[in-house]
């Protein structure tokens, strides 16, 4: 019997996804788990938005479209980045593709290939380093400290720079960690990517959601040289409450752009119709919606900190953007369990996660799978009741290891 081809032995599913999965049977199966897992606003799709989806489907827009995206939703793009980021963009400079993995999966197979290198300061987003060895080019993971935040300097970016380096992935805000870059640091990684012409990519998917006056910055406008090596990518996913719906787009030179388009009519085609002409209502339209969904996040995400902080060997910085807080827990990495049943030891994040899992009833991600193993994840998209309810369980289950 012939093999799976080589590419598909080795790639992780995603842990996230996975983690989800794993929650959603337990609680079919009738145990009450507190699911911190996935990353998903638990806010409905704002009613302009659903009636125009509604509209769409009653107006007939059934039908195949440009693979590309219709003119109209890229031009909604195109002002939102004018408006937004102070972008200057091109129809043939915009793709929209199904969800912001599947437009970094896009330029993945129009940039990377055997003997190139990819640049990820860790913690990173879980399919990042899986998208570009897919597409046989070697991750070059850069680590951070959480005593700098988790920011890559310059200087230590450079010295993983070699002339294989074909692009930098960057995040900001953050999945996992929810912290982001200032204008400074953007500025010293845009000279380097300059100096030594490489490509950016920029996942801006989180850009809306950030807190404490934080002002999100798009690398792309720092210059015509680095907007002629960026590519930023984003959504309506998290700023829109839209997961489901599946639009992303990227904006980055045309040439590229134009061959992912060309991948793409060889795989997905065109976005779901109604998608696109929702999306369009979603980007013109009103964002009053946005300034509850971030007060009810921000107080979320003090409320998660703060406990988890009070927590004896837990230590979580305050995060800026997202919906995520990313404690360290490796101070109670030693720790055992279940000493009635022949105890078993805490030694990873995988392990605490198992632990929390099995014995709390909580789901949450390890940090292994983000790139450190010291820190677990924890998102606060669900509600305050789920999030006092899990993290005292979280409490209670950490009080009892020795």
């Amino acid at each position: 019997m012939k093999t799976l081809a080589e590419r598909a032995g080795s790639i992780r599913p995603s842990p996230t996804l996975a983690i989800d999965a794993k929650a959603k049977a337990m609680k079919a199966s009738g145990i009450d788990v507190v699911g911190f897992g996935v990353g998903e606003p638990d806010f409905d799709t704002p009613e302009h938005i659903k009636e125009a989806g509604i509209k769409a489907i009653r107006d007939g827009h059934t039908k195949y479209m440009a693979v590309p995206g219709i003119d109209p939703l890229k031009d909604a793009i195109i002002a939102k980045l004018k408006r937004d980021n102070g972008l200057d963009y091109a129809r043939n400079e915009i793709i929209v593709s199904c969800g912001a993995k599947h437009s970094l999966y896009n330029v993945a197979q129009a940039l990377y290939g055997p003997g190139d290198e990819v640049l990820i300061p860790a913690p990173y987003w879980v399919s990042y380093p899986d998208q570009v060895m897919l597409n046989g080019a070697t991750p070059v993971i850069v680590p951070t400290r959480e005593e700098d935040r988790f920011a890559i300097s310059a200087e230590q970016l450079e010295r993983y720079i070699t002339p294989r380096t074909k692009a930098l992935i960057l995040n900001s805000p953050s999945n996992p960690t929810g912290l982001a870059y200032d204008r400074g640091v953007f500025e010293a990684v845009a000279a380097l990517a300059v100096k030594h012409d490489f490509y950016v990519v920029s996942d801006e998917i989180y850009e809306k959601l950030v807190y404490d006056g934080f002002q999100h910055i798009s690398i792309a406008s720092l210059g015509p040289e680095i907007k002629a090596r960026t590519f930023v990518i984003n959504g309506v996913s998290k700023s829109h409450a839209m997961t489901g719906w599946r639009m992303g787009y990227t904006a980055g030179p045309a040439n590229v752009i134009k061959a992912m388009s060309d991948i793409q009519s060889q795989s997905t085609s065109n976005v779901c119709s109604i998608t696109q002409m929702a999306s369009i209502a979603a980007l013109n339209g009103p964002e009053d919606f946005l300034k509850g969904m971030l007060a009810e996040f921000d107080k979320r995400r003090r409320y998660m900190v703060e406990r988890l902080n009070k927590m004896p060997g837990v230590s979580c910085l305050m995060p800026v953007g997202a919906f995520y807080a990313f404690p360290n827990v490796s101070a109670l990495y030693g720790k055992m369990y279940g000493k009635s049943a022949g105890g078993r030891k805490i030694n990873s994040s995988a392990d605490m996660a198992a632990y929390l899992l099995e014995d709390a009833n909580v789901a949450l991600v390890h940090g292994e799978a983000f790139g450190d193993d010291r820190f677990i994840r924890l998102s606060y998209a669900t509600s305050m009741e789920n999030i006092e309810k899990g993290l005292n369980r979280i409490e209670q289950a950490l009080a009892r290891l020795a």
